[in-house]
């Protein structure tokens, strides 16, 4: 097609273990190769292993890297716009810098997806590899033609802390897997393999000081009724009543999901929290925290605890549990989750790069 905008997307959150950036990359990345009027392409930027962006890529979709170390060429960036994304990865109408940082370009357009702005608020928590994170993200949006948010919650902050004009920023929510409304709990197999109770309260996501999973365990210590929780994902340590998956599957995380009495989630802050309505579309009941991107992606359908209340929360936690849920419930809640679509997410950002190119 002759207008066929040509778009070059950040892939690094592609490679490795994929948390809910690698997802939101991913997911965004297959719904881009499938449109006739977007010529999508993908970079990494690692020194090494870039090349498995070929293996993870959809068909079709070409891979770049760009061969100096991610470090080196964030400094480069901070002190200036050098070097430009398309020495290595060619010409582009547009840049999507997909995981907060915008990389700079000649003449392309650039977008950038701010996921959260808890880095704002928690600067001591960063990794050492992420302690210049807020500048650049400051430099990343004053460069950008449009910045995304997942949520209208992170956008108001965006645009309040970021000192970002409200007109440049756009909210491409996120979406929910067919796969998920078909999902069933585990297999005996899988259920023995994992080490899975008949019964669990189950949270999703990797360990971090955002999480406060501290709160969450506290709570299901001071509450002897509730079955075991179960932490999946990376980075957790189990504890008295408290087991761990380790990083699962797609496949097998969808029906550890599918089979958990209630989905918990305990975050201080979220920029969306895709475990919500993921949980929705498999029936599964969800409390989480009381925070303005949770408030607005559960839309109603999730018990909501004020932040660090212990008792709150256990008491939640035994409601949700106690209390069966209705063939009406059930039915408005996935029916909710059914309405959030990654195509949806991904015509919004590609109505976001046409303007950022234009």
């Amino acid at each position: 097609m002759a207008d066929r905008l040509r778009v070059l997307i950040d892939g690094t959150p592609l490679l490795g273990n994929r948390t809910g950036i690698g997802r939101y990359t991913a997911s965004l990345a297959e719904e881009l190769a499938a449109m006739s009027d977007v010529d999508m392409r993908a970079v990494a930027f690692t020194l090494r292993g870039w090349r498995r962006l070929r293996s993870v890529l959809p068909h079709g979709a070409q891979a770049r890297g760009i061969p100096a170390p991610a470090r080196l060429l964030r400094k480069a960036w901070l002190r200036g716009p050098f070097p430009q994304v398309e020495l290595f990865a060619g010409l582009t109408d547009v840049v999507h810098g997909t995981n907060f940082i915008l990389p700079p370009a000649f003449r392309a357009g650039g977008v950038v997806t701010v996921h959260d702005l808890d880095f704002l608020d928690h600067p001591e928590q960063l990794a050492p590899t992420d302690a210049e994170l807020p500048a650049l993200v400051r430099s990343s949006v004053r460069r950008a033609g449009v910045v995304l948010t997942p949520s209208a919650a992170v956008a108001a902050e965006v645009v309040s802390r970021l000192d970002v004009p409200e007109e440049k920023v756009a909210v491409t929510p996120l979406g929910v897997d067919l796969a998920w409304f078909t999902a069933r709990p585990p297999s005996t197999p899988l259920a023995a393999r994992l080490g899975l109770p008949s019964e669990y309260l189950l949270f999703v996501g990797a360990a971090g000081p955002r999480k406060s999973l501290d709160w969450l365990v506290a709570a299901h210590a001071a509450t002897p009724s509730l079955p075991p929780l179960v932490l999946a994902g990376t980075g957790h340590t189990p504890g008295p009543g408290v087991l761990t998956t380790g990083y699962l599957s797609e496949v097998d995380l969808r029906s550890v999901v599918a089979g958990a009495s209630a989905l918990v989630l305990p975050s201080r802050e979220e920029g969306f929290g895709l475990p919500v309505l993921e949980a929705m579309a498999c029936d599964v009941p969800v409390v989480c925290t009381d925070v303005p991107a949770l408030r607005e992606v559960s839309g109603g359908h999730a018990t909501l605890v004020p932040f660090g209340d212990v008792e709150a929360m256990g008491a939640a936690l035994t409601s949700a549990l106690e209390h069966p849920t209705s063939a009406d419930t059930s039915a408005a809640r996935r029916g909710y989750a059914a309405g959030y679509t990654w195509r949806r997410c991904a015509e919004l950002t590609v109505a976001a790069y046409r303007l950022a190119a234009s």
